[in-house]
C-alpha cells in the first residue's frame, strides 16, 4: 500500500506539463482513497489485539505517514528540478545537492501529511461525507501551501485542465476550483468502487452526488464558449527578445558590455514594433548604473513610436535608515512609463532566510543577486502606449489571487522570467502552464518573455498562439489583443471556493457529530 500511495502522488505529475494526461488526476485521488481505506480496514482488524500503548500511538501516527508517502510521490517526481538549481547553478556538490533536494521534497510532503491527518481524525462512517471532507481539506491544504512562509503554489491538480472539458470553469472558479472538481470526481470513483467501505452509502445519495459531478464535466465545454471579457478593437505588434545568455555568465563583469550590445542590436532589428520586451534582469547592471543606456534607448524607442519593457535590478537608498535596498524590478520606457518591484520573492534564489547564519556556508547561499527585498503592495501598473499593463516577475505569476488582484484594470498581462535556473527539466514547462492558467482565469492575453525560453504569447483562453524554442537566441514577433472587463475569478478570486470548502468541512463535522 505504501507503493500505491507513492504512485498515486506521482500520477499527479503526469497530469501536468509536459505530459498533460489529465485523466490521471481523478484516478490518483481514487487510488489514494482506495489505499487509505484498505489500511483503515487492516488497522481496525488489528485493533482488538493492540493492547500496548506504543502500538496504539503508532497506529494513530499512521495517517501522517500515509499522506507523507503520497506527497513524496508528487514532489519527488514533479519538483526534483530544484536539484539543477542547487547543483548546476548553486555549485553544490552532487551529494550535497541531492541532500538539499531530498530535504526540499520531503519537507513539502508534510503538507499532505497534515491533510491526511486531518482527514483521518474527522472522517466518519459515512463514505459520501468522507469524500466531501477529503475534497474540502485538499483545497484548503493547497491554499495553506500557497501562503505558508513564502508559499509554494506549484503542482496543483487543476493546472492540467487547460484543454480538458473543465476548461470552461477556469475563469469562474480558477485553479483551486478545478482541483476541487477533480478531487471530488476521484472521491466519487472511490465511492462506487471501494469494496470494503466502512458503511454503504444509500444508493439515491450516491446517484445524486455522481450526477452533480457529472454535470460539472458536461457543462464545461458550454461554459468555454462564453467570453467573460470584451476585446478592444486595437491590437499591438510585439517582439519578445530571448537572449539565451547562460546563467553562469550572466553576472560576470567581463560579459556586461557584450550583453548590453546584444540587447541593443536585437532591439534595433525590431524598431517599428509597438512593444519590445526584454526578459527578467535582462540588464546586468543596477538601474542607476544603467540609466544612461536606458535614457538613450528610451529616446530611440520614442522616435520609432515603440515601448520597451525590461527586467532590471533596482537600488533604492533610504535616507532615514541610511540603508540600501535592492529590488528585482521591471521598467517601462519609451512610449510607456512606470516601474514595478517584485513582491513575491524566491527563497535562496532572491533572498536568503536567516542570512546572518547561512551566508558563506556554501556557494548556494551566496548566489549573485540573492539579496532582494520585496516591493510595496500598492504599486501602480505599468503604462504602455496609454494602456495599463499588469507585470509579474517570474515566480509572481504562480500566485492565482495575486495576479487576479492586479488584472482587473489591465489591458493585458505580462510576465518576465529567467528559467535558466531550471535547465532542461520539466520546470520551465510547468511554469509556462501556470502562466497559461493565469491568462484563462482573467480573460486576458499574457505576454511571457524569458531569457532562454519558453517565451510565448498566450491568448485570453490560456492557449498559446506563438512561442519560441528553448535554449536559442531568437526574437518572437507576434500581435496581442487588448481586453477589458472582469471574469468572475478576477472579481472574486478564490474566496468562493475557499468558503465553500470551509462549509463542507463544517457540514461534515456537524453530520458526524449528529450521527454519534
Amino acid at each position: 500500500m505504501i507503493g500505491a500511495l507513492i504512485s498515486a502522488g506521482a500520477l499527479q505529475t503526469l497530469t501536468l506539463a509536459p505530459f498533460n494526461y489529465w485523466l490521471f488526476g481523478p484516478i490518483s485521488i481514487a487510488l489514494a482513497l482506495w489505499s487509505t481505506q484498505a489500511l483503515v480496514v487492516a488497522d481496525n482488524n488489528n485493533h482488538g489485539t493492540d493492547s500496548d500503548n506504543n502500538t496504539k500511538n503508532n497506529t494513530q501516527a499512521k495517517p501522517a505517514r500515509y499522506g507523507w508517502y503520497f506527497g513524496l510521490g508528487l514532489f519527488s517526481s514533479g519538483a526534483s528540478w530544484v536539484y539543477i538549481s542547487i547543483h548546476t547553478y548553486g555549485h553544490a556538490s552532487p551529494p550535497l545537492a541531492g541532500l538539499l533536494t531530498l530535504v526540499f521534497v520531503t519537507g513539502l510532503a508534510l503538507f499532505h501529511a497534515l491533510l491526511f491527518t486531518l482527514y483521518f481524525k474527522f472522517r466518519s462512517q459515512n463514505q459520501a461525507l468522507n469524500g466531501a471532507l477529503f475534497t474540502a481539506f485538499w483545497v484548503l491544504s493547497d491554499a495553506f501551501r500557497t501562503v505558508f512562509l513564502t508559499g509554494f503554489p506549484w503542482l496543483f491538480l487543476g493546472y492540467g485542465h487547460l484543454n480538458s472539458p473543465l476548461a470552461g470553469w477556469i475563469p469562474i472558479i480558477g485553479v483551486y476550483g478545478i482541483s476541487m472538481i477533480i478531487v471530488a470526481t476521484g472521491a466519487v470513483i472511490a465511492l462506487w468502487t471501494i469494496p470494503f467501505q466502512l458503511t454503504n452509502t444509500k444508493l439515491p445519495v450516491k446517484l445524486a452526488i455522481t450526477l452533480l459531478i457529472a454535470i460539472a464535466w458536461i457543462v464545461g465545454p458550454t461554459l468555454n464558449t462564453i467570453d467573460w471579457t470584451k476585446k478592444r478593437e486595437q491590437t499591438l505588434s510585439i517582439a519578445l527578445l530571448q537572449t539565451n545568455i547562460p546563467q553562469e555568465l550572466k553576472w560576470l563583469p567581463s560579459q556586461r558590455r557584450k550583453t548590453l550590445k546584444l540587447l541593443e542590436d536585437m532591439t534595433q532589428e525590431n524598431w517599428g514594433t509597438d512593444l519590445i520586451i526584454w526578459p527578467e534582469t535582462a540588464v546586468p547592471m543596477l538601474f542607476d548604473q544603467a540609466k544612461p543606456l536606458l535614457d538613450r534607448m528610451a529616446k530611440k524607442a520614442s522616435k520609432h513610436k515603440a515601448n520597451i519593457i525590461s527586467g532590471i535590478p533596482y537600488r533604492e537608498y533610504n535616507k532615514q535608515t541610511k540603508a540600501t535596498t535592492l529590488h528585482n524590478s521591471v521598467y517601462s520606457f519609451g512610449e510607456g512609463s512606470g516601474i514595478n518591484h517584485k513582491q513575491k520573492l524566491v527563497p535562496f534564489g532572491e533572498y536568503v532566510p536567516m542570512q546572518e547564519v547561512l551566508r558563506g556556508l556554501i556557494a548556494f547561499f551566496d548566489l549573485p543577486m540573492s539579496d532582494f527585498r520585496k516591493g510595496p503592495s500598492d504599486q501602480a501598473l505599468l503604462l504602455s502606449h496609454g494602456h495599463q499593463v499588469a507585470p509579474f516577475i517570474c515566480y509572481e505569476v504562480v500566485y492565482p489571487d495575486f495576479v487576479a488582484s492586479r488584472a482587473s484594470e489591465a489591458d493585458y498581462l505580462l510576465t518576465i522570467s529567467n528559467d535558466s535556473w531550471f535547465g532542461a527539466s520539466i520546470g520551465p514547462l510547468q511554469h509556462l502552464e501556470m502562466a497559461q492558467m493565469r491568462a484563462a482565469e482573467n480573460g486576458r492575453f499574457m505576454v511571457r518573455a524569458t531569457n532562454n525560453g519558453i517565451s510565448a504569447i498566450i491568448d485570453h483562453k490560456g492557449q498559446i498562439s506563438a512561442q519560441t524554442e528553448q535554449f536559442v537566441k531568437t526574437t518572437l514577433q507576434s500581435h496581442i489583443e487588448l481586453y477589458t472587463g472582469q471574469t468572475p475569478f478576477t472579481k472574486y478570486g478564490s474566496s468562493p471556493v475557499f468558503i465553500f470548502s470551509s462549509l463542507l468541512v463544517f457540514l461534515s463535522l456537524f453530520r458526524r457529530r449528529k450521527a454519534n
